[in-house]
């Protein structure tokens, strides 16, 4: 009954406020996302119920993909906006590429999920974990619940981490193990190539990092809670998500447009709903996968535990940002004496 009431008051606030989004808009819109398919439905959802004369078509891919595809495209810009895998560690990486633009609602959010670059909007959390095969962790006899056990010689081979060369997701966890260990520090680098060692397998796609695990390719996937997440509510019995007992963190995500679209108005328009209150509020209601930034949206997560149940440690953002390019060259190097 509480999570009713909550969507119909979601339900009101999105019809009296409108008028407080982009006058009206309408025609096509080109979102390049590289969220859930569940995220993004919800969103187009959501979305088309303020402007239903939007259509919106999808281009679905990593981080990486999205951001070689629109530099590709500079000269012919194809996209309107991408959404997810955006983070201030990227620095101004993509100041080329993304159009200067935050929404009305910049001042709503607390100093840490403000824009870094005039850019980025930051309106969603991502929050690492390890998504575990509940079936083979219990035929291994195995409690999986720290970084240390996951150096156990029966999971050689049998954990998947995205490239984080590419992939926000897998940065996002590389982002939490040197806060857990030390930045850039000996430590840290030891527990990687441990890792490594112990026949970690690098893949081309972070959602590989949740559905192989739960359909019992792997027995853990390096992951964020709103992948593992959306599985759980789609009624999977085959998995649990683990939020490392050394520490969690999480970073914020976002969206922005890209420079020189071909539809400015609707991605402006896609963006302010994406960092409102009432449009956060919604779609958390709906999804139930994920946390939002602006502290004046008001909702309840069915599918995700409260912040108190999970240990958590502080995530140095500016120091990462500018050691992201040499800390990668040195995972790089590692990886390849080890595979040599």
């Amino acid at each position: 009954m509480k999570k009713l009431v909550s969507l119909l008051l979601t339900a009101v606030m999105l019809l009296t406020c409108i008028s407080a989004f982009a006058e009206s808009v309408s025609g096509p819109l080109v979102l390049y996302s590289s969220m859930t398919d569940n995220d993004i439905d919800n969103l187009i959802e959501a979305f088309n119920e303020v402007y239903p004369d939007v259509e919106v078509e999808v281009v679905n891919g990593s981080a990486g993909e999205l951001a070689a595809r629109i530099r590709a495209e500079k000269d012919n810009p194809q996209g309107d906006l991408q959404w997810g895998g955006l983070s201030p560690a990227d620095g101004d990486v993509n100041n080329d590429i993304f159009a200067e633009y935050t929404s009305p609602y910049e001042e709503d959010l607390p100093d840490a999920y403000k824009s870094h670059n005039g850019r980025y909007n930051q309106d969603h959390l991502s929050t690492i974990c390890f998504c575990i095969n509940v079936e083979l962790e219990k035929e291994l006899g195995l409690e999986i619940r720290s970084y240390e056990d996951l150096l156990n010689p029966a999971l050689n081979g049998r954990i998947v981490l995205s490239d984080p060369n590419s992939s926000s997701a897998a940065w996002n966890n590389m982002c939490n193990i040197f806060a857990v260990f030390g930045y850039d520090s000996d430590e840290a680098w030891a527990y990687l190539r441990a890792l490594l060692e112990n026949g970690l397998v690098i893949s081309t796609s972070s959602s590989v990092c949740f559905k192989s695990v739960d359909s019992g390719e792997y027995v853990v996937g390096l992951t964020y809670e709103d992948g593992a997440d959306t599985l759980l509510k789609a009624g999977s019995t085959n998995i649990r998500m683990q939020y490392p007992t050394n520490g969690a963190s999480a970073t914020s995500m976002g969206c922005a447009m890209i420079e020189g679209c071909p539809h400015p108005e609707a991605a402006k328009a896609m963006i302010n709903f994406l960092m409102s209150p009432e449009g956060q509020a919604d779609l958390a209601n709906r999804l139930q996968t994920l946390r939002f930034t602006n502290p004046k949206a008001e909702y309840e997560i069915a599918w995700l535990p409260a912040d108190s149940e999970i240990t958590w440690v502080d995530r140095d953002v500016a120091w990462l940002t500018e050691h992201k390019a040499e800390l990668l060259e040195k995972w790089n190097a590692l990886y390849a004496e080890i595979h040599k």
